[in-house]
């Protein structure tokens, strides 16, 4: 339909025409879950948008971050500091490819089809896929310890029996995926109650281990007197690592967020409520982290920095319920939005007429089974630098092809209708592949690999979701600079908009 009115605008948002989208009923490309959002549904204010990120980051591997840092040798301060500075980081990609989702409407699959090829963008989503449902696995596993702490204060026989984490983690497995199953709405429904309830239990914890210590006659300054343990000259070794741990964190957010950024109201919306959700709560939660471990080891004798622990030992069935609730309510939060959408979105784009959003939720779940999340967690090292570490430098370098592809080459124009289109559509690239994205992929990726395997070259791997994102930043243009087919240019965009 190029040439003809297929999409409209509205203050600088665009979505399909009824002409357009009648005329993609039958493409094997579309869906109505993978279609661009109306409009009329992009719903989501400042507000929302700032609770979805909030919900996201108070949860227990935000609670533990802080904890992971300390034991390589940081002091507290020094962990915060990381922390705060990765979100900083992440957050500069992740505003930018929140815009063509709030733009044109796109979730994640889509948009990578603008780069990757209609059909290469399988590659870009299930590999975030594959992340997802690492991730997803490892919060049903700290949900489901969470239900089984609090079983077992009010039932030693509980407490007792090995089997009990194991219902456990599937009564909560359970839960996360019924809800996600129920679509956007219940999700936006759950973020914005979740946040204000996460808040006053943070707060909580504050307020108990502070009357804690006091009655031993102890005050805020002996919880706060970890030192650094880092032998002299270490630091850098350290905390560079950490960093790149912190920014992939989120590195999987900065990918798909335009799963979540399409509902915004404005741009406006997503950037303040991103800005105002996700660094600040990041650090403020691993403080509150930091700051109750901090006064276990004077009220119990022993540093315990996973929450569900804490929540066990304070043995009043009362609190440790009300504890669990939180972290029940905080991994909820977090798994649902974070680590169930992307994967049964890409799971969608693999046949959109065959798979619905829904039926990959339950793709996503069996698979977060099968990954063995608790394998994943079993030391510190292994979730913070094999974990976190590794796979973070395989998402730098797609954060750097999207920036690039978006905002240099393309100077932001888009053909939504041509997105949906087979062969002949701009977007696919002869065979539907476009491979100087893959190849720019795997030559931003060198480096940073080496680095895992090589220790004279420890410095690019230590770094490697920012060298990564950096090494494709350039790359990617110089490639598609030959490349035009695919590019829309100001005129067309006026003529297809009916400008």
């Amino acid at each position: 339909m190029a040439g003809s009115k297929t999409q409209r605008e509205v203050n600088g948002l665009f979505e399909l025409t009824e002409s357009a989208r009648e005329s993609l009923r039958d493409n094997p490309y579309y869906n109505e879950d993978l279609a661009p959002t109306k409009l009329n549904e992009r719903t989501w204010g400042t507000y929302h948008i700032a609770a979805l990120w909030i919900g996201m980051s108070v949860c227990i591997p935000t609670y533990m971050m802080a904890s992971s840092l300390m034991a390589a040798g940081l002091s507290w301060f020094q962990a915060i500091l990381n922390i705060a500075l990765g979100n900083l980081i992440v957050l500069i990609p992740m505003q930018l490819n929140s815009h063509a989702g709030t733009k044109y409407g796109i979730p994640y699959p889509v948009f990578a089809r603008l780069s990757f090829g209609v059909k290469g963008a399988h590659i870009a989503a299930i590999a975030r896929a594959i992340i997802a449902a690492g991730w997803f696995g490892i919060q049903c596993w700290i949900g489901g310890g969470a239900i089984n702490a609090v079983i077992g204060v009010i039932s030693p026989a509980w407490a007792a029996w090995a089997g009990g984490i194991w219902i456990s983690f599937f009564l909560f497995w359970a839960a996360n995926v019924w809800i996600a199953y129920k679509g956007a709405e219940a999700i936006k429904f759950m973020e914005a109650w979740g946040a204000p309830i996460l808040g006053v239990l943070s707060l909580g914890l504050m307020i108990w281990a502070v009357s804690g210590v006091s009655a031993m006659g102890k005050g805020v300054g002996d919880i706060l007197s970890a030192k650094a343990t880092y032998e002299p000259g270490k630091f850098w070794s350290i905390f560079l690592p950490g960093l790149t741990a912190n920014i992939a964190f989120w590195s999987t957010l900065a990918l798909n967020i335009p799963d979540f950024s399409r509902y915004a109201k404005t741009q406006k919306d997503q950037f303040m409520g991103q800005l105002l959700g996700l660094p600040t709560t990041m650090a403020a939660f691993a403080f509150v982290g930091v700051f109750v471990t901090g006064a276990t080891g004077i009220i119990f004798g022993e540093f315990i920095w996973d929450p569900v622990a804490v929540v066990a030992k304070i043995g009043s069935p009362f609190a440790a319920a009300l504890g669990a609730i939180g972290i029940i309510i905080a991994t909820l939060t977090t798994n649902i939005a974070a680590n169930v959408v992307a994967p049964a979105n890409g799971i969608s784009n693999l046949n959109p007429k065959k798979i619905s959003y829904k039926m990959g939720t339950l793709v996503t779940g069996v698979a977060g089974v099968a990954i063995m999340p608790w394998k994943l967690l079993e030391t510190a090292g292994a979730y913070l630098f094999g974990w976190l570490g590794t796979y973070g430098l395989f998402l730098g370098p797609l954060a750097g092809i999207y920036v690039a592809d978006y905002y240099i080459y393309r100077k932001k124009m888009l053909d939504l209708d041509d997105l949906f289109r087979g062969e002949g559509g701009r977007y696919w690239y002869g065979t539907g592949y476009n491979m100087k994205a893959v190849w720019t992929w795997v030559i931003s990726a060198i480096l940073p690999l080496l680095g895992k395997f090589v220790p004279s070259l420890s410095f690019f791997s230590d770094n490697g979701w920012m060298i990564g994102f950096l090494i494709a930043l350039v790359v990617y243009p110089v490639l598609m600079k030959s490349e035009n087919s695919s590019l829309v240019s100001e005129k067309e965009h006026k003529e297809m908009t009916g400008a």
